[in-house]
């Protein structure tokens, strides 16, 4: 075995995906693949979700769009986070949806469609109470009427209208209606003026998996894709179907026996009680563990569950096996599904004190990614 590994089961990317459809029955699904398909690897998860019925892939950044591209994948595919000066025309030009929350970005876009010779496809993004991208309702109908003039010149198809929740993880919250009321009017305004959007969507995990009112033509899951609870008032993965595909282990770097007494790690914020066993795991902050988990971390350890002993380091941490005996190559597993005892994503998340999500998206590319279940 490796230093460390991160096993991703694609077959449990597969099942989350036909989970997911099951709770969005009438609506198209877009497995979101950003940020490396939230650290399991975007080209891989992306053709496991293409084969479970995702018709859409989303991405943020267009690189990762064109990686997925570059990757072979000629399907559906959006890319929305964008910076004046884009590589607008290479999106153009690889057939991708991409994404305006003002004016300016539709200018950028109608130069790139007449440069490339190309009709750009098009999603204008309405704020409708997150406050980050889209485009608020004040300078929502001059946005859609440029649209409509771009429209009308060739330049661009307008294919979708879209926002997204700000507290969908949190069911009931008063929020997630009054976006929906908002949502409403700015597909209303837009078909108003003249614009057939051919997808609206606004669903992101939670939304998708408890609020069935804001399904439209496209639901949007991302972290649920991984098999991952977007929080645990929406429910447990088990509870609500889904299964995390990652498995993050490392081989024992080093086991010793030390005295009491003995100080552990940086800052020696951990002593041992009495004589006992040291276990060295090669996994740090360096690789994207938090080092807000330090003495909370948890960890499975010759068939027990342990805790950080100690700081994390840069590339370390440490584990008081107490009496138990180990050997230098033995495994230890830092989270997986949990059927074998093993922490879990959201016990890290609670450890931390953070959410899942940053958990399996910050293990870093120190750690190579093992592919399970991958032909179908």
């Amino acid at each position: 075995m490796a230093r460390a590994r991160a096993e991703v089961d694609l077959g449990a990317v597969r099942d989350n995906v036909r989970r997911l459809r099951e709770f969005a029955p009438r609506a198209e699904l877009m497995a979101v693949v950003k940020a490396d398909a939230y650290g399991h690897g975007a080209v891989r998860c992306a053709r496991a979700a293409r084969q479970a019925g995702a018709t859409w892939l989303g991405t943020a950044t267009p690189q990762e769009a064109f990686a997925l591209r570059d990757a072979g994948d000629r399907g559906r595919l959006m890319c929305w986070l964008w910076t004046p000066g884009g590589p607008w025309q290479e999106a153009v030009r690889r057939d991708i949806d991409v994404s305006a929350s003002a004016t300016w970005a539709l200018t950028e876009i109608v130069a790139a469609a007449r440069a490339t010779g190309r009709t750009a496809r098009v999603h204008l993004k309405a704020d409708t109470g997150l406050g980050r991208g889209g485009c608020q309702p004040a300078d929502w109908a001059e946005l859609v009427a440029a649209a409509r003039a771009a429209e009308a010149e060739g330049a661009v198809k307008v294919t979708g209208v879209w926002s997204h929740f700000a507290c969908a993880d949190e069911p009931g919250h008063p929020a997630n209606a009054a976006q929906l009321a908002a949502f409403r009017e700015a597909v209303a305004v837009a078909e108003r003026a003249g614009l057939d959007p051919e997808v609206r969507h606004h669903a992101n995990s939670p939304a998708t998996l408890t609020l069935p009112e804001s399904h439209f033509d496209l639901v949007r899951p991302g972290v649920s894709v991984y098999g991952i609870s977007p929080s645990p008032e929406v429910g447990t993965a088990a509870g609500l179907g889904l299964r995390p595909a990652m498995t993050l282990s490392a081989s024992l770097a080093l086991v010793k026996r030390v005295p009491a007494g003995h100080g552990v790690s940086y800052g020696h914020t951990y002593t041992t009680a009495g004589e006992t066993t040291l276990g060295l795991v090669p996994l740090g902050y360096g690789d994207g563990l938090p080092r807000h988990a330090s003495g909370a971390g948890p960890v499975r350890v010759a068939g027990k569950r342990r805790t950080i002993a100690g700081r994390v380091a840069m590339d370390q941490f440490v584990v008081d096996l107490g009496g138990d005996e180990a050997e230098a190559g033995d495994r230890a597993v830092l989270f997986g599904p949990g059927d074998e005892g093993e922490p879990t994503a959201e016990d890290w998340a609670r450890a931390a004190g953070t959410i899942a999500y940053e958990i399996v998206t910050r293990i870093g590319s120190r750690v190579p990614r093992v592919y399970a279940n991958e032909d179908v």
